[in-house]
């Protein structure tokens, strides 16, 4: 259960993010309001999370989610730039995540 909300906070992070970017420096109430409540939404989510995931784990998966996913938001919806190197590094980016969700397993076990 605490990964699938780990998930859902990542995902409500590019939501919040893409709310951030349309509240237009905040001058926009409801999408001002969408961002507020997302960042609390998500925040939630990831506090629940590491009550069983370790917090470095849970952190990475969560900034992973929303950096590689507010990217390709940006690509995708507001034209910013979607050159190889770009793309490469949103790719190492979620190999960092999945590297770290894979050697958390194996790290408790060398630990003890």
């Amino acid at each position: 259960m605490a990964w699938l909300v780990l998930v859902t906070a990542g995902l409500v992070e590019i939501i919040y993010m893409a709310a951030l970017e349309k509240s237009n420096t905040f001058t926009r109430p409801l999408w001002t309001a969408v961002f507020v409540v997302g960042v609390v939404i998500s925040m939630a989510g990831v506090a629940y999370a590491i009550r069983s995931i370790p917090l470095g784990t849970a952190y990475a998966v969560w900034v992973g989610i929303g950096a590689v996913g507010t990217a390709i938001y940006g690509i995708l919806y507001l034209r910013e730039p979607a050159g190889l190197a770009r793309l490469g590094c949103i790719f190492l980016i979620l190999i960092g995540v999945v590297g770290l969700n894979l050697l958390h397993n194996t790290a408790g076990a060398e630990a003890h």
